[in-house]
């Protein structure tokens, strides 16, 4: 297996890879998430993810490149990450009571070959009734302000969830699943 990084900020990739055994070096990306407008979000994560991997493959010689991004969809409206509490408080009234879905997107650039693997994973999640003052007790705590839909599930969003159909790892912002075929994938082709 060649070496890994991770084009990532976020605390919580960085602990879901680590805990999944990977040994890894981190590349945060320098420019802002680009801003799709009007596309299925299954496109915009898939978008995100090559984006941000593109920004590290240049400091990353003979690497695999890992980048994500994550979304929350509730019908035909993307929800990505809060701008600011009130957002955030928007944001979780729009989903308390909703079944929803949670997108993410994996791109994987080998850096030595031009190899690359993008694709994504959706999770669907049904969040309980959420009242006023749970919603902005919760948003006070600070803990959904940089997470897609402004909730973190890891921490004690979790008390929000009723059900979750599919990677509860996609929903924390990384799917291990369908990483772990991504790079099996790469590394096949390589051989």
């Amino acid at each position: 297996m060649k070496r890994l990084i991770l084009a990532s900020s976020s605390p919580r990739r960085k602990e879901l890879l680590k805990e999944a055994g990977y040994e890894f070096e981190v590349i945060e990306p320098v420019l802002g998430e680009i801003k799709l407008h009007q596309q299925p979000p299954e496109i915009m994560v898939e978008a995100e993810a090559y984006a941000k991997a593109r920004q590290v493959v240049d400091q990353a010689a003979d690497a695999v490149v890992i980048a994500a991004d994550t979304l929350v969809s509730l019908g035909d409206k993307v929800i990505g990450k809060p701008e600011d509490t009130e957002q955030a408080i928007e944001f979780l009234k729009e989903l308390s009571g909703t079944t929803h879905w949670v997108i993410s997107g994996i791109c994987l650039i080998d850096t030595a070959t031009g190899d690359r693997l993008i694709a994504y994973d959706r999770t669907q999640v049904t969040m309980a009734q959420i009242s006023d003052s749970e919603i902005e007790e919760y948003v006070a705590s600070g803990q959904g302000l940089d997470k897609a839909g402004g909730y973190a599930i890891q921490e004690s969003g979790d008390r929000f969830i009723k059900k979750i159909e599919g990677s509860f790892s996609n929903v924390v912002g990384l799917p291990l699943e369908l990483l772990e075929r991504m790079l099996k994938a790469l590394e096949r082709r390589s051989s």
